[in-house]
C-alpha cells in the first residue's frame, strides 16, 4: 500500500483518511470551544453601564481615551479603553457624539419654477486682478427657469449691502412687484447678511439657502460661473481695473442672454425663453425635422428629435420626485 501511495504521490495517512471518510467523528474540542463562554466576557449589565457612562452629559463629547483616565482619577474602573471602543463600535456610536458630533443639515426645500421670475439663484465669484491676493467680485443673479442673467455687478469686496443693491435693481428691472419670488443662494456671509435679508423681507421675497459646503445645492449658479470662465473670450490675463472687468462682463451677459443656445433649455437663448419666445422656436424646429423626414424617410430609423418645451425646472428636487419623474418619450 505504501508503494501504491508513492506512485499516486499521496501519503499513506491521506489514503487512510479517504477510506474512513464514511465514519467521520466530530472533534469534541471544537464543539466545546463553540459552547464555551469566555471568562472575561462582559455581561449585559456591564455593557449598559459603559453606554450610560459614555453618553452621559459629562462624557458625551469625549472619546474613550479621555473617559477612562477621568474615571480612574475618581477611583473608578469600568473597562479598558479598547473595551469602550468595542462596545461603542457595536452600537454604532464610535463617531463623534454630543457637541463634537458633526452637525447634519437638512436638504434645502425643493423649488419648482414653471415660468420666469419665480425662482432666482445667485452667487459671487472671484475675478483675478493684477495685484496678487486681491480680487474683484462678480455678483450674478440667475432666473433658473429661463437661465437668464437678471442682475449682475462687479465690486471690490463682498458685502451684504452690495448684494442688496444688486438684487433690488434686478427686482425693479423685472417688475416683480408683489409676485411670489424665491431667492436661493449658498451660506456665505453676504447671502445671510442683515441688509440683504431685510431687503428680501421688505419686498416679500422668500430666501432659500444651500447646505454648508454643498455646492450641488446651488447648481445653476455654479454652472453659470463655469460657462463664464471657460468662455473663449475670457481674458487670459488678470483685469487691470474694475472698469475693465465690468466692460468684459457686460459683453458676456449680452452674449449669454441673447446668443448662447443653452443646453438645459432645449438649445434656445435664455432671453428668448424669458420672453416666452422659445415655444415658437421649438415648434418651428420640430416642423423642419418632420419635413426633412418626409423628404428622406430612409435617413430616419426612429422618430425625429424631441423638441418639446421644458415646462418646469426643479431646484434641489426630493429623492421621491426624482424616482417618480418619467423620461419624455422621443417623437
Amino acid at each position: 500500500m505504501k508503494a501504491v501511495c508513492e506512485v499516486l504521490k499521496i501519503s499513506l495517512r491521506t489514503l487512510q483518511r479517504w477510506q474512513g471518510a464514511g465514519d467521520v467523528k466530530v472533534d469534541g474540542r471544537l464543539e466545546a470551544a463553540q459552547n464555551r463562554i469566555p471568562a472575561n466576557r462582559l455581561s449585559e449589565n456591564d455593557r449598559r453601564n459603559i453606554l450610560e457612562i459614555a453618553n452621559c452629559p459629562e462624557f458625551a463629547s469625549k472619546s474613550p481615551s479621555q473617559i477612562v483616565p477621568a474615571l480612574a482619577d475618581r477611583g473608578e474602573y469600568l473597562a479598558s479603553e479598547a473595551t469602550f471602543y468595542r462596545v461603542l463600535r457595536d452600537e454604532q456610536q464610535l463617531a463623534h457624539r454630543g457637541k463634537a458630533r458633526v452637525p447634519s443639515y437638512r436638504r434645502p426645500q425643493p423649488l419648482v419654477a414653471t415660468g420666469p421670475n419665480q425662482v432666482w439663484s445667485w452667487d459671487i465669484t472671484y475675478l483675478t486682478t493684477t495685484v496678487a491676493g486681491m480680487f474683484f467680485y462678480l455678483y450674478i443673479i440667475l432666473d433658473i427657469f429661463s437661465r437668464k442673467i437678471v442682475g449682475w455687478e462687479v465690486y471690490n469686496e463682498q458685502s451684504s449691502e452690495y448684494a442688496s443693491e444688486v438684487f433690488f435693481k434686478a427686482h425693479l428691472r423685472e417688475n416683480i412687484g408683489d409676485k411670489e419670488l424665491f431667492l436661493h443662494s449658498d451660506n456665505g456671509s453676504p447671502m445671510k447678511g442683515a441688509t440683504l435679508l431685510a431687503t428680501l423681507q421688505r419686498l416679500g421675497v422668500v430666501p432659500s439657502f444651500s447646505r454648508p459646503s454643498v455646492s450641488n445645492d446651488n447648481p445653476y449658479s455654479e454652472s453659470l460661473f463655469k460657462t463664464c470662465k471657460y468662455h473663449s473670450g475670457f481674458p487670459e490675463k488678470p483685469f487691470e481695473d474694475i472698469d475693465k472687468s465690468r466692460e468684459w462682463v457686460t459683453g458676456f451677459v449680452d452674449w449669454y442672454n441673447e446668443e448662447h443656445l443653452h443646453s438645459g433649455i432645449s438649445f434656445v437663448t435664455p432671453g428668448s425663453r424669458h420672453r416666452g419666445e422659445d415655444k415658437k422656436i421649438l415648434d418651428q424646429r420640430d416642423e423642419v425635422y418632420k419635413a426633412a423626414k418626409a423628404e428622406h424617410p430612409e435617413r430616419w430609423s426612429q422618430n425625429t428629435r424631441n423638441w418639446d418645451r421644458i415646462d418646469s425646472v426643479d431646484l434641489n428636487p426630493s429623492k421621491l420626485s426624482l424616482k417618480s419623474r418619467k423620461k419624455t418619450p422621443m417623437k
